[in-house]
């Protein structure tokens, strides 16, 4: 038997090397991605069985539970890694569900009866799985037929109601952050003010509406990043603040993390997003300051693990720096390349990250 227990089953998620680590680390953002079985006992577990770990050598991956099965192995009664993989399975179905339901949001009820499983069930999976509810899952799915109807250049009732809306304020009240018109024109009447300030990697440029912040840029001339806000947003009425009018708490959190502060970022924020965005942006905001994670295990994390380089676009299109910790992913090698605000400033945030977390460590150990 080969290593991976089969030379015609899939490639595994991670390779065995990463395999090992998430096994050995316990880690449940890959069950259902891949399954360990363990020769001398003749069981198969997930990733995150809390069952003491065997010796490497005795360990086989298999991309699914059947593979396993079919390999002679027998699926471990305290992990119960078969029902995890049903899970994903279900999850899955539950998104096909709610994409081909598109003149209505169907409810939890309508799920559960679709799925054979109750609609509490239904709610906890899916929200373990894929980070947010079935609700807003739906919601995304509903903003994107709507940006795409008005994108093709549909009047905005037409593509209101093809996308499920039952009137505008339906969609200014959800996810889209501006009026439809605006949304379509540029941000008209969209009111924005920023200030650009100084910090440790040049300068730094803030926006926002009356919703939360809609733009956190680096660089290294104000011209440019104004510029910049200003192409992005071109009906917009755009303000420069020089006083920092309502833009000073924000401001000052952010350039306490570039000083070396470790709190989280956690400001309110008035972006756009699809649900992948949205997925790959909250997987990004849960990597631990100090650390790194590569474009394929963020894939994973949000339950595509073939969409690497759709990972990378969602991180190149993140319109706020430092808040979305975009600069946290790297190469699986650890290369660094593509970050929006240049190389150089990425390598220095990570570096200053990952002295202040060694230089924590040290003293929690008293070393």
């Amino acid at each position: 038997m080969s290593q991976n227990g089969n030379h015609n089953q899939p490639q595994l998620p991670l390779g065995e090397t990463g395999c090992w680590q998430a096994v050995q680390a316990r880690d449940s953002r890959y069950d259902g991605l891949f399954v360990y079985a363990v020769r001398s006992t003749g069981i198969y577990c997930r990733p995150s069985c809390p069952a003491r770990r065997p010796r490497r050598e005795h360990v086989t991956f298999f991309h699914t539970p059947e593979a396993a099965a079919l390999a002679g192995f027998r699926a471990c009664r305290r992990c119960h890694p078969d029902e995890v993989n049903a899970q994903v399975k279900m999850v899955r179905d539950a998104c096909a569900y709610i994409k081909g339901c598109e003149s209505k949001i169907p409810t939890l009820a309508e799920l559960g009866a679709h799925l054979h499983v109750s609609p509490a069930h239904v709610q906890r999976v899916f929200k373990r799985i894929m980070g947010i509810s079935p609700r807003q899952y739906a919601d995304t799915c509903r903003l994107e037929r709507f940006k795409t109807g008005l994108k093709n250049g549909q009047p905005v009732t037409d593509a209101l109601y093809e996308a499920g809306y039952g009137s505008v304020s339906r969609v200014y009240q959800g996810q889209l952050g501006m009026t439809p018109t605006a949304y379509r024109s540029g941000g008209q009447d969209m009111h924005i003010t920023y200030t650009i300030v100084d910090c440790s990697l040049g300068m730094l440029l803030v926006g926002a509406t009356e919703r939360g912040v809609c733009a956190v840029s680096l660089g290294d001339a104000p011209e440019a990043l104004a510029a910049a806000l200003h192409n992005e947003y071109p009906a917009a009425t755009i303000e420069r603040s020089a006083s920092h009018d309502g833009l000073s708490g924000w401001v000052g959190a952010i350039l306490r993390y570039l000083d070396g502060d470790p709190a989280p970022l956690d400001l309110p924020l008035d972006i756009q997003a699809t649900a992948f965005q949205r997925r790959v942006w909250e997987a990004l905001r849960a990597i631990p300051y100090g650390s790194t994670q590569a474009y394929g295990e963020i894939a994973r994390a949000v339950g595509q693990p073939t969409a690497s380089r759709a990972v990378a676009r969602a991180c190149a299109t993140n319109p706020v720096a430092l808040v979305i910790p975009c600069h946290r992913v790297v190469h699986a090698d650890g290369g660094l390349s593509g970050y929006r605000w240049g190389v150089e400033r990425k390598r220095a945030l990570l570096a200053q990250e990952q002295a202040n977390r060694a230089q924590s460590e040290q003293d929690q150990t008293g070393g």
